[in-house]
């Protein structure tokens, strides 16, 4: 039972890290601390901090915590019960600090998706046998509250699938093509211009950012060992506005889709995971997902399609997730990391997909020359893959190149596979072909 807050001890906690999201969970816990007290059944503080630079103007007061140059040492503070990681990082500090909190009986509390998908077995391994917190809410899709959604709310359904739009910046650039119809290097400037993208984007643009969340979402929804190493990782560079207008025309939008399932192979169960652009239809609850939104779809056994949307990054949205974790924990309210205890959690080898059946558009970018599309429909044919449409669009900006695009009917993966090997070193192609699943409504 919660217990009041004006006769309960607070919950001490200690940020590490100061950037926005730090800084908007001060400011959080500040706007909001009589209904949060209310909520949590006591009062949540800050008591102590950690940063790269100690007298930057951060727009809120920090002058009252105490200040650990070293941010290991916060794991260490007697007057800590819970630590906030808002550095980032797979390891490095952000690693060493949280292995020292657990090691040391405290709580976790991480926006960290990076350090979750690589090293997320071994630190609830270390919570659990610390009897300490470990919560990351904030490190998968902001401020929608997904992974408490698949961890509680699915918690009696056996799972099919988990998929969904899960990063935002890809979303921002796919979506400003359909509507500029500009070339993908253009609108990538522009989403950096605006903040949309890091001056680096390639964890973003590569897909990388999106098969670490999608890691910690597959671990929890079919209660799996946490396997980033498996996730089938491909980016959006190859997109072009031409195929952004070609999906338009044949009634689909493109998206970056990261999904996850378990099916049996020979009778063992393995685990899918990858993350590709792929043709979504328009009426699909993904289609109409625009701009830096992210959006997460479950399939349970009983409660059916479930599907959750909302900011997927921002200070204010990614702090509310980590105040919801310490709301939890300050209401005792904590139960195992990835919605089991760890020895429970199954260690699930790699999907090979290869028999799984789709519809696929295929583009390719090809000289100008008579005899092209025969060899691209041969290669088609001798791997038996049937195609629904063929499109030959004009050249190339002006050039010696025409582009070929073709949707496929519904076959195995694998024969479209080998389809693509038979053209492999083509001296018709003049570029490496974009290969594009088609969602299943």
């Amino acid at each position: 039972m919660a217990t009041n807050a004006s006769t309960s001890s607070p919950l001490r906690i200690a940020i590490a890290g100061l950037g926005t999201v730090g800084v908007g969970v001060i400011r959080l816990l500040g706007t909001n601390r009589d209904l949060i007290a209310a909520r949590a059944g006591r009062a949540i503080e800050v008591v102590a901090v950690s940063a790269r630079e100690r007298h930057k103007d951060r727009g809120v007061e920090t002058g009252s915590y105490a200040w650990e140059d070293d941010m290991t040492a916060l794991g260490a503070r007697d007057d800590v019960d819970v630590v906030v990681e808002l550095v980032g990082g797979s390891d490095g500090p952000a690693l060493a600090l949280s292995r020292a909190a657990l090691k040391g009986g405290k709580g976790l509390v991480t926006a960290n998706k990076a350090m979750v998908a690589h090293h997320g077995l071994e630190l609830a391994e270390a919570a659990e046998a610390a009897g300490a917190p470990l919560k990351f809410e904030a490190a998968v899709a902001g401020g929608i509250p997904v992974v408490k959604g698949l961890r509680e709310g699915t918690s009696a359904n056996a799972l099919t699938k988990v998929y969904g739009i899960l990063n935002g910046t890809c979303n921002y650039i796919l979506s400003e093509m359909e509507e500029t119809g500009a070339d993908f290097a253009e609108t990538l400037s522009e989403a950096q211009a605006l903040g949309y993208a890091e001056a680096d984007p390639t964890f973003d643009i590569e897909g990388i950012d999106a098969a670490h969340k999608l890691a910690i979402l597959a671990a929890i929804g079919f209660g799996a060992k946490v396997d980033f190493a498996s996730v089938a990782t491909t980016g959006i560079v190859q997109v072009r506005a031409a195929d952004i207008a070609q999906a338009d025309a044949l009634g689909f939008v493109i998206r970056l889709i990261a999904e996850a399932d378990v099916q049996d192979e020979d009778g063992t169960p393995k685990l899918l995971q990858r993350v590709r652009p792929c043709l979504v239809a328009k009426g699909h609850p993904l289609s109409s997902v625009d701009g830096p939104t992210n959006a997460v779809v479950a399939e349970g056994n009983f409660s059916g399609r479930l599907l959750f949307q909302g900011a997927g990054a921002g200070d204010g949205p990614t702090a509310s997730a980590v105040v919801a974790d310490l709301i939890d924990i300050a209401r005792s309210e904590v139960g195992a990391p990835f919605s089991m205890p760890v020895d429970q959690l199954q260690a699930l080898g790699p999907a090979q997909p290869g028999h799984r059946t789709e519809r696929t558009y295929l583009r390719f970018t090809v000289k100008d020359r008579p005899g092209v599309l025969a060899e691209i429909t041969a290669a088609m044919r001798d791997a038996d893959v049937s195609i629904e449409s063929l499109i030959q669009q004009g050249r190339e900006h002006g050039g010696g190149e025409v582009l070929v695009a073709m949707v496929t009917h519904e076959g195995p993966e694998a024969n479209v596979t080998e389809a693509l090997a038979l053209l492999e070193g083509s001296e018709s192609l003049t570029g490496e072909p974009l290969v594009l699943p088609i969602l299943p409504a």
